[in-house]
């Protein structure tokens, strides 16, 4: 028991703080009630330093036992927070897992979710090609000026090489404008014959609006055999346009350039309404397309084809603004 004098009172004040201390972490529900509680004890301003007030008038002696005592029940305070702390934070996270917590066996929701129109179209389109012996093939987004460019027979001077048409990475690559990037990669690849589709995500610096979009998806098509012609390009297109708008479908060629190939056509198709639409470039590869991937275009030849793949899910379901298909809105896509 501590004696009657100063040192001794000081000590049982200490004493009786510590216990009721203890007592109110204790009783603490929450991690907000337990720092407001260790502030109230131990704080800069806490009733610990309060009574230690005292402390400067205690004689030498008194000052070592009382500082035995304060320091005994600060510890025992702080020891109690740190295991009350972490109790409530083990409380809180297995209350938190039993809420999260996923039953196997609950009944599945009636609502699922599908594919996107695009996933769909493409899934579509690879059965179809695949079905007329072509392969899918796919290459990497971020490209080299050589693949994207270069070996497609673009010149230097090209405005797709302009910095406002194509987005540029810091490190001199780009992200690539068309899947053709694939062509070049399959020519260094494949030694023909061969028939590949290469559909994908492509990227544009375009100011969008309801025609334009920055990202979108195209697949672009390539067959290299010996005596291609242009009448083959016209037989494919008929039988992949047919099956994808379920009936028989008539197209038509009109000139167009692009570098990689020559001749280059622009393909259109009739539509049911009597009106020609254009629908994709194509045309026979380039000479110089070929060289570049390391094929004699005197022993071969083959034609090319691009097709964006919104704009197809568009002219199939109507839809008139190209930025719905990148929104996110689950109101449009719930529809297909």
């Amino acid at each position: 028991m501590p004696d009657e004098s100063a040192g001794g009172a000081l000590q049982s004040k200490i004493t009786e703080l510590g216990a009721a201390a203890l007592a109110a972490l204790d009783s603490c529900a929450s991690p907000g009630e337990l720092d407001a509680a260790y502030q109230q004890y131990l704080g800069k301003k806490g009733e610990l330093s309060a009574i230690m007030k005292g402390f400067g008038a205690l004689s030498p002696e008194e000052k070592k036992s009382t500082g035995q005592v304060m320091h005994q029940t600060r510890t025992g305070i702080e020891e109690r927070f740190a295991a009350r702390k972490q109790s409530l934070e083990e409380e809180a996270l297995a209350a938190r897992l039993a809420e999260e917590a996923y039953d196997a066996l609950r009944p599945l929701s009636a609502e699922r979710g599908h594919l996107h129109p695009i996933s769909q179209l493409q899934m579509q389109v690879e059965e179809i090609f695949s079905n007329m012996g072509f392969r899918i093939m796919d290459g990497p987004e971020v490209e080299t000026d050589l693949h994207n460019f270069g070996r497609l027979n673009f010149s230097d001077d090209h405005p797709a090489r302009d910095m406002q048409d194509t987005i540029w990475t810091v490190d001199g690559n780009l992200m690539r404008t068309h899947t053709s990037t694939i062509q070049v990669r399959t020519m260094q690849k494949l030694k023909p014959p061969f028939r590949i589709i290469a559909p994908g995500r492509v990227f544009r610096y375009e100011e969008t609006d309801a025609t334009h979009e920055n990202t979108f998806h195209q697949v672009e098509g390539m067959l290299i055999d010996r005596d291609v012609s242009v009448a083959h390009i016209i037989h494919i297109m008929k039988t992949f346009l047919s099956e994808i708008f379920e009936r028989e479908i008539k197209v038509r060629l009109r000139p167009g350039y692009f570098p990689f190939v020559e001749p280059g056509f622009e393909l259109d198709y009739l539509r049911e309404d009597g009106r020609w639409l254009e629908l994709m470039p194509c045309g026979m590869v380039h000479p110089n397309v070929l060289r570049a991937g390391g094929i004699d275009p005197e022993e071969w030849s083959g034609f090319a084809f691009g097709l964006g793949l919104d704009r197809l899910v568009m002219m199939r379901y109507g839809i008139e603004d190209i930025r719905h298909m990148l929104a996110g809105n689950l109101r449009f896509q719930q529809q297909f």
